[in-house]
């Protein structure tokens, strides 16, 4: 991906800084979230398709932040509450204060965490030492969460079924979910490619599902705290280091995915990882 392709793939998927997105999604908070923080600063950390993160700040310095989803191409927010909930016995993950959901909106409200995602500029602004630390982060991740006792299953057989339903029911737009790399596919080409060049599944663990440079926070040169939970799941790791190591080019530009892969700790299958990101861009 060149710096144009770049910057045009990131401003889909962020247009955090447009005033009528936070307006708009603003209006859909719940009257009683609003009346429980009157008083305290709003301010839109992410957006994404189909759905944002407030930042919510007190007078007093605590600090929360709301999720809400809305639309059929957005996922359930009751799947991460419930991978948060079961992964904060293991991982630095944010508490669930509250959650609920109706026809028009769906949310979630959490703790804040020690550090700053990923896309800080001053993190942005060190790009090697940021990659490696992500990397040791994803290792950790995968060391503490236990496979044994995790009830969330995202092996291929569940990721695949996924897939098949979000392509007949046409949930996924190449033109809006494809990177670059696949947008010479079709829907129905890439189905099947995933259903043809499937690999073994034979390296376990639990994974984050979308490990990116959003979804960590950073403090002190190490990751202290994981976001965005609701494709948490069993699955092989190449699935997160298929994706942690292409987050790299996404936002630091080319060159850094050995570096990822290297800090994590494991030596590069570039079949798994090709498989593995085109997986992403179908299955959620």
């Amino acid at each position: 991906m060149n710096e144009e392709e770049r910057r045009s793939f990131l401003s889909r998927h962020d247009s955090r800084r447009d005033p009528k997105v936070r307006k708009q999604w603003l209006a859909r908070v719940p009257s009683s979230l609003r009346k429980e923080h009157a008083g305290w600063m709003w301010t839109l950390a992410w957006t994404n398709q189909g759905g944002v993160v407030f930042r919510i700040a007190s007078p007093v310095g605590d600090t929360r932040f709301l999720k809400l989803t809305s639309g059929p191409r957005a996922l359930p927010l009751d799947l991460e509450t419930e991978r948060m909930r079961w992964a904060h016995d293991y991982l630095p993950v944010p508490e669930v204060l509250d959650a609920g959901g109706g026809k028009a909106v769906s949310w979630l409200l959490t703790t804040g965490l020690p550090g700053k995602d990923a896309t800080d500029p001053l993190l942005l602004a060190d790009p090697a030492h940021t990659v490696a630390a992500l990397g040791r982060g994803l290792r950790r991740f995968h060391e503490a969460a236990p496979v044994a006792a995790c009830p969330f299953d995202s092996r291929l057989d569940v990721a695949l079924a996924r897939v098949r339903q979000r392509a007949a029911t046409s949930l996924i737009d190449p033109e809006e979910d494809f990177h670059p790399d696949h947008g010479d596919l079709s829907v129905g080409e890439a189905v099947a490619l995933l259903q043809s060049q499937r690999p073994p599944e034979d390296d376990l663990v639990v994974c984050h599902g979308d490990y990116c440079f959003p979804n960590a926070l950073i403090e002190n040169g190490e990751v202290t705290g994981y976001l965005d939970l609701g494709e948490l799941g069993v699955a092989d790791r190449w699935w997160d280091l298929a994706v942690g190591s292409w987050s790299t080019t996404w936002n630091v530009g080319p060159g850094y995915e050995d570096l990822f892969l290297e800090a994590y700790g494991i030596a590069p299958d570039w079949r798994r990882i090709a498989y593995y990101r085109l997986l992403y861009d179908l299955v959620s």
